[in-house]
């Protein structure tokens, strides 16, 4: 039982890493709490769905081509929106209610589009899982985690090893200091934003493999991310890795002797006694203050 709760918790937090990683990038650059962010999770789910269901394209090209078209989405969102009220040095609330605003209205499209009804991608029998340290894993389940690694270390090369790395860890310290040298900072905050939104694209598509697809299904990844990414140190990679995959393994260990629907409640609970008791981050995670 404790084995199976583990790799339900791993596997959870996988999806909570992307989601949260992609939240971290942003947050960096823009300095605000983009809820959008959740809308763009199940944005991806959909796009994967229709593009499977209805085009018959197959997994792989769906993957790559969702994961595009939610990074042009966000960069439009940010040109339209974001874009315009950083020119008029709008403070940080204006950004979060224009995000929230913006989640509103991509989740209302969404269930417009589709329809309010539960949809799955997934056919045909069920297949027996394979056993592994006492518990079972399926194959989608294996597909999520490598995936969510996969695409972290990716993330991590980019910031880390690259030109454009180092422009947003400019970017994200001063952005004046970073223009007088050089670096189009409109240019970095929308590449981030895209990067970001592509993540949390990723992460809709690798959820939807797994669990059904919902229209308000953005709102509690985006809640879960928020809470990986505290837990992590705000702005983080390595703190919305180790978040993600702590706020994942707590909440289905803590279910262990209640009912599941008590998971969510287990998150904020977390997210409390952390901000009382650890408010710097954990296992030494440096905050949005420090270096990526």
């Amino acid at each position: 039982m404790i084995q199976q709760l583990v790799l339900n918790g791993i596997i959870a937090g996988g999806i909570y890493s992307l989601i949260a990683l992609g939240f971290a990038i942003i947050y960096r650059t823009t300095k605000f709490f983009n809820f959008a962010h959740g809308a763009i999770y199940a944005l991806g789910a959909y796009l994967a769905y229709s593009l499977i269901r209805y085009l018959g394209l197959n997994n792989s090209i769906s993957f790559l081509i969702v994961i595009i078209i939610c990074a042009l989405i966000a960069i439009c969102i940010d040109r339209l929106v974001y874009s315009r009220l950083r020119k008029k040095h709008s403070p940080n609330f204006a950004f979060l209610l224009a995000s929230f605003g913006v989640f509103i209205i991509i989740q209302n499209l969404v269930q417009l589009v589709f329809g309010a009804q539960i949809l799955t991608l997934r056919t045909g029998p069920i297949r027996e899982g394979y056993h592994f340290l006492g518990a079972v894993i399926t194959s989608n389940q294996i597909t999520i985690i490598f995936f969510s690694l996969l695409l972290f270390i990716l993330s991590w090369i980019l910031i880390q090893k690259t030109k454009f790395g180092k422009a947003i860890r400019s970017v994200s310290d001063d952005s004046v200091a970073a223009s007088l040298v050089g670096i189009k900072s409109e240019k970095i905050i929308a590449l981030s934003v895209a990067l970001g939104s592509a993540l949390a694209g990723a992460a809709g598509i690798l959820i939807s493999i797994e669990t059904n697809i919902e229209p308000t299904m953005g709102f509690n990844a985006i809640l879960k991310g928020i809470i990986a990414s505290i837990i992590g140190g705000m702005g983080s990679i390595p703190g919305a890795l180790l978040g993600g995959f702590f706020l994942g393994l707590a909440e289905n260990l803590g279910i262990w002797q209640i009912q599941a629907g008590w998971k969510d409640a287990i998150a904020f609970v977390i997210l409390i006694l952390f901000l009382l008791l650890r408010p710097s981050g954990i296992m030494g995670v440096k905050t949005e203050k420090e270096k990526l």
